[in-house]
């Protein structure tokens, strides 16, 4: 299994440049990485051994059956799940059948499980590709190795020079470059959101409540409730088969099937169950973050002035009521990219040059730029 986990890691390989959020790289990074690794353990004998095997008899060859009751699904019956195990029934929703075809539950997941999860990682991989194109490498364009800090004086100032003429030729042009930033977290919200509806959908409704009727059935007696995840993950199905006997008449043959799959889809599922509620709620928290640096200039100059502490305030405050909202967004992106001592000094420089242009001095701020 480690071995699966190793040849996926380049997907969690955090970059120097840094793009997106914390949250976003939760759903690029992370969730894709565990979708293609559980998409890949429940299509490996190795972990679970046969997907199926059937009890057959010498009229059914065992491929044959097995092969049959995977394609065509299983099924096992509601009443029989709160019966007595080796009294009642030999097994949770196992027992006759005869005449009760409204009491079945089918089970026709389990042949598509590998490629819904692999689908569901293309989609979480979505809005990352989306922001990728957009960005179209501006952050690492604008850097010009200023990451680093350690280069001659004449190589920092050109280059600051450089960056700091770029934001002043095209101030107030980044709102259309941030709304699609700020599109592509909002796409993941609506990503996650949907696909617990597409996994309730793709279990007949049981899943959105799955992971909480875990939980109470873990606080119950189990005498008294039924196990959530044996009605949905069962271990042992029914399986009936048809054929023509030796007088020509069609004989049924009922075949009881064990499941190993299930035993892994369980506790892949109650873990996604947890790890989309979370993705939720963070993404959520996200989404109206972003929705008060939008409509509040006083939220971004406390932002700025919380992670970049060696900014002036003054500086910042100017920058931010001469600025628009998508300027303010490429800023905090730089910021969190390039050093610390050259970006206070870029944005010194470029509240001198804001101040100036209205013919109003900030004290104290002076650009190394100007002065070189």
């Amino acid at each position: 299994m480690l071995d699966i986990f190793r040849g996926l890691k380049s997907l969690v390989k955090i970059s120097h440049i840094q793009i997106d959020s914390p949250v976003f790289r939760l759903h690029y990074s992370i969730s894709v990485m565990v979708l293609i690794a559980f998409s890949l353990i429940v299509t490996t004998r190795q972990y679970v051994g046969n997907p199926i095997d059937c009890v057959h008899t010498k009229d059914i060859p065992e491929d044959v059956l097995n092969t049959y009751c995977w394609i065509h699904s299983t099924y096992a019956l509601k009443s029989m799940f709160l019966k007595k195990i080796g009294k009642e029934v030999p097994y949770p929703g196992v027992g006759n059948s005869e005449g009760k075809m409204e009491d079945r539950k089918v089970y026709k997941y389990y042949q598509w499980v590998c490629f819904v999860l692999f689908g569901q990682s293309i989609l979480f991989y979505a809005p990352r590709w989306l922001w990728k194109s957009w960005e179209g490498g501006k952050i690492h364009a604008l850097m010009m190795d200023l990451d680093i800090g350690i280069c001659s004086e004449i190589e920092k100032k050109q280059k600051k020079k450089l960056l700091l003429d770029y934001l002043w030729d095209n101030l107030r042009f980044h709102n259309w470059w941030a709304y699609r930033y700020f599109g592509c977290e909002l796409l993941s919200l609506i990503n996650v959101i949907g696909q617990m509806f597409l996994m309730n959908k793709f279990f007949d409704g049981e899943f959105m409540t799955f992971g909480l009727d875990v939980i109470k059935h873990m606080e119950a007696d189990q005498e008294d409730r039924m196990d959530p995840m044996i009605y949905i993950f069962p271990r042992m199905t029914k399986c009936t088969f048809y054929k023509y006997g030796v007088s020509g008449e069609v004989e049924r043959h009922d075949a009881i099937c064990i499941l190993p799959l299930n035993v892994v889809n369980e506790k892949i599922y109650i873990f996604l169950w947890f790890w989309f509620i979370l993705l939720t709620i963070l993404t959520s928290l996200t989404v109206m973050y972003r929705i008060v640096i939008i409509f509040s200039p006083r939220m971004r100059v406390y932002l700025l002035r919380l992670r970049f502490r060696l900014v002036r305030r003054d500086a910042i405050e100017i920058i931010v009521r001469r600025s628009k909202m998508g300027d303010w967004f490429l800023l905090y992106m730089l910021g969190e990219n390039i050093d610390s001592i050259i970006f206070r000094d870029v944005m010194g420089d470029l509240a001198n040059r804001l101040n100036n242009n209205q013919h109003h001095r900030v004290p104290g701020l002076k650009g190394d730029i100007q002065d070189a």
